[in-house]
């Protein structure tokens, strides 16, 4: 949930600014800017709560941890592409291939009931999958319409 919260609000904050600034409602932009600011909110539990994502993976994953680190690096590095327009498109389709990627160790993680920031599995119970299933496929259309689409 406090992803979706982290993205609306960075969302509407840079529509007021792009609104004060450029006179115009930069809706794309915006979007972009958004997915940034989230995917850095993301990145950031990749490297504060890597024993607990460690868990996420399957235990026949070699280097785990090594995992862990390079896919925050890697929403790090796709946040800021998509930035730059000429590298829109080409961040938002990894993106989206990422966020179908790891759909599974988040399905893992919910169906173990593994509270990754505690790194226990006393976490949220399968309901959760209610929740985070569409969070995803939500997510993955945010890419596709702010990033992708008009390309």
């Amino acid at each position: 949930m406090i992803v979706l919260i982290v993205l609306f609000a960075a969302f509407t904050t840079s529509l007021a600014i792009q609104r004060i600034i450029s006179g115009d409602w930069q809706m794309i932009e915006s979007g972009n800017i958004a997915m940034f600011v989230m995917l850095l909110f993301t990145a950031f539990g990749h490297f504060k709560f890597s024993k607990g994502m460690e868990k996420m993976l399957p235990k026949f994953s070699p280097m785990k941890k090594e995992i862990i680190f390079i896919t925050g690096i890697f929403e790090i590095l796709c946040g800021i592409a998509l930035l730059f327009p000429d590298r829109r498109y080409t961040s938002g389709i990894l993106l989206i291939l990422f966020f179908i990627l790891i759909l599974p160790a988040n399905i893992k993680a919910a169906i173990d009931r593994l509270d990754y920031q505690k790194g226990t599995y006393d976490g949220n119970s399968t309901n959760y999958l209610w929740f985070r299933v569409p969070m995803q496929i939500f997510l993955i259309l945010w890419v596709w319409y702010f990033s992708v689409r008009g390309y």
